[in-house]
């Protein structure tokens, strides 16, 4: 293996692919989608219902005024309870409202029923606060028939709101708290990273080498450069514009979020927060407390040893595909014959992205634990598991051994279909061609 050689092929690949258009437009144009997703929700929430919701109710049941106040997004007001409903839903436009609620008078059992017109469909926000409020106010009520004596001062003494404080035990004895909803951000970002990243440049790799086959280019390379040393070449290339572009959009990322942080201002962190359903019901208090935790946890991260292991386990996990997808290209003469040669390659990878959304809930569940050891699933797995701080080193050491040592196999056994399917056209290769060609002596 001449190494002089390989550099030169990973320099061919890198300066050929960073040149392209499609290079340089996704490289600045994923940052922007990137930040806008992360911005967008925000700035909905900071902005929407600067129009006050006008809301009339029809309160058969004489219950839930008081449950009622307006604020600054929403006006109530109330009609005649005997009002015609009938005659008001023709009379809607000339009413000044958006949404009209009946409530129905109690029935025998003492509960009633809720039915809201409006021209546009009523938000699910909108249509949980009725229900809760309703629901509080026939609840009060039933309660007041018992005619407990000081029901009031009673029911005032007994709402509680209860913090929760998780604390995870450290090995040196100490404790320090936990913020699972942050932990489970940073898990899916790295581990869909991951996925995304190795699925898409694996299929580069598979794709570079279908084109230099078809257009002839591999028969002049080979004799020059050995098949193994112009594969791996081809492979660490565009494990290094991988990189580079993965720098780029974190880092652009980053200043593009930072930028429109500052452009909106502090108020659009909770808003952000209050998007989160629930939180919103409670108020701007409750939204900054969940922001604060969310951010609290984020700070809390070991973020050096999170992104040395992202990058052990994306490179590793990127060589390990990258090499069978190789494989598969130099077995085939067009992409369009990729599918059934792909697929055992593809099913893996599928398999952690769906097993990484089940060890977000149980990162040490058996499932989770042998996933995460698995080399075929191990990228995706272990970096769901890392940020909840449940793998011991060993297991860590273990998965990490495992990948590289099925990196070398893979990669053996792929060099050897490809020294031989490199050079073979006009035959579309089946499972069985490349079990003979693997064993072959050539």
């Amino acid at each position: 293996m001449n190494l002089s050689k390989i550099g030169l092929i990973i320099g061919r690949e890198y300066s050929v692919r960073v040149k392209k258009k499609s290079f340089i437009l996704t490289t600045i144009l994923t940052p922007i989608f990137m930040a806008l997703l992360i911005l967008i929700p925000s700035v909905i929430m900071l902005y929407q219902g600067k129009d006050q919701q006008k809301v009339m109710f029809v309160d058969r049941s004489g219950l839930v005024k008081p449950y009622f106040e307006s604020g600054e997004k929403v006006e109530y007001s109330f009609a005649d309870a005997n009002a015609d409903v009938e005659q008001m839903k023709a009379d809607f436009d000339d009413l000044g409202i958006d949404v009209l609620v009946v409530v129905s008078g109690l029935d025998a059992d003492n509960n009633v029923a809720v039915t809201t017109y409006s021209k546009e469909p009523v938000s699910l926000d909108d249509k949980m606060s009725i229900a809760s409020k309703v629901e509080t106010a026939v609840r009060d009520y039933k309660l007041k028939a018992y005619d407990i004596v000081g029901y009031e001062d009673i029911m005032a003494k007994v709402k509680t709101d209860v913090p929760v404080e998780a604390l995870t035990l450290t090995g040196d004895g100490g404790e320090k708290e936990d913020s699972v909803e942050a932990y489970m951000i940073v898990a899916y970002i790295m581990s869909f990273l991951i996925y995304m990243f190795t699925f898409m440049f694996g299929n580069m790799v598979m794709r570079g080498v279908i084109e230099e086959k078809s257009n002839r280019i591999v028969e002049v390379m080979v004799s020059s450069v050995s098949s193994f040393e112009l594969m791996m070449g081809k492979i660490i290339g565009v494990a290094g514009v991988a990189l580079t572009q993965f720098i780029i959009w974190i880092v652009l990322t980053l200043l593009l979020v930072t930028a429109g942080g500052a452009l909106f201002g502090a108020d659009l962190l909770s808003s952000g927060a209050a998007a989160v359903p629930g939180v919103a019901e409670t108020g701007e208090a409750v939204a900054n407390s969940v922001a604060s935790g969310i951010f609290g946890g984020l700070a809390s991260l070991n973020i050096p040893y999170l992104l040395i292991f992202f990058l052990i386990y994306f490179l590793l996990g990127y060589l390990l595909y990258a090499s069978m997808f190789a494989a598969v290209g130099s077995a085939v003469d067009n992409e369009a014959d990729t599918g059934q040669l792909a697929m055992p390659i593809t099913i893996p990878l599928m398999l952690g992205l769906f097993i990484m959304l089940h060890t977000f809930q149980h990162p040490n569940s058996p499932l989770s634990f042998w996933a995460s050891i698995i080399p075929f699933t191990s990228p995706m797995v272990m970096l769901a598991r890392l940020p909840f701080g449940v793998v011991p080193g060993w297991q860590l050491i273990l998965s990490v051994f495992l990948l590289v040592a099925t990196f070398v196999l893979v990669t053996w056994i792929s060099a050897r279909i490809y020294r031989v399917g490199i050079l073979m056209y006009g035959k579309k290769a089946t499972f069985k061609d490349l079990y003979k060609w693997m064993k072959s002596k050539k």
